[in-house]
């Protein structure tokens, strides 16, 4: 018999502001995640350097859980989901299968867009994971950094 436990979660978007940006500077990813992803203090100040970012705090009703940012990227015309994480303390909960979903439907009602891109290292298998099982595939293409580029059809994928 399964006895686990439902947690409903309230997942809230908050827009960085500077209410919040001391609580979001804080927020850290697993030791051995960090080579995966930019702090967030590098994240906000590459936010601060081209204004399409749009970083995001990710709550769980008034608890910031997360961080993410994403874009329209004029110069390949594509938008990017090109930061997510779920901070330390908050993984293995359940979030980022609860919240990732949502904040694709956030990013396709924001820019109106039948595609979403980001990027990974190979390595970094419970990320791919995620991603594969919300409909993105490797179209075989790098970035800027080397990463591999991932990419979901939001007309084909059923994101759940």
């Amino acid at each position: 018999m399964n006895l686990e436990r439902t947690v409903k979660m309230r997942i809230e978007f908050k827009k960085v502001t500077e209410k919040n940006i001391e609580d979001i500077l804080k927020l850290k990813v697993k030791d051995n995640q960090k080579t995966f992803i930019e702090s967030v203090p590098e994240c906000l100040k590459e936010a601060t350097e081209k204004s399409c970012w749009r970083p995001v705090g990710i709550y769980d009703e008034d608890i910031l859980i997360g961080f993410a940012m994403y874009c329209f990227w004029k110069e390949d015309q594509h938008v990017w989901m090109d930061r997510f994480l779920i901070a330390s303390e908050f993984q293995g909960k359940g979030y980022g299968s609860a919240v990732f979903p949502q904040l694709l439907k956030k990013i396709e009602s924001e820019y109106q867009c039948s595609e979403i891109y980001l990027s990974v290292f190979k390595d970094n298998a419970a990320a791919i994971n995620l991603y594969e099982k919300n409909g993105f595939h490797f179209n075989g293409e790098k970035d800027i950094k080397g990463e591999d580029v991932m990419v979901l059809n939001l007309r084909q994928s059923v994101v759940l």
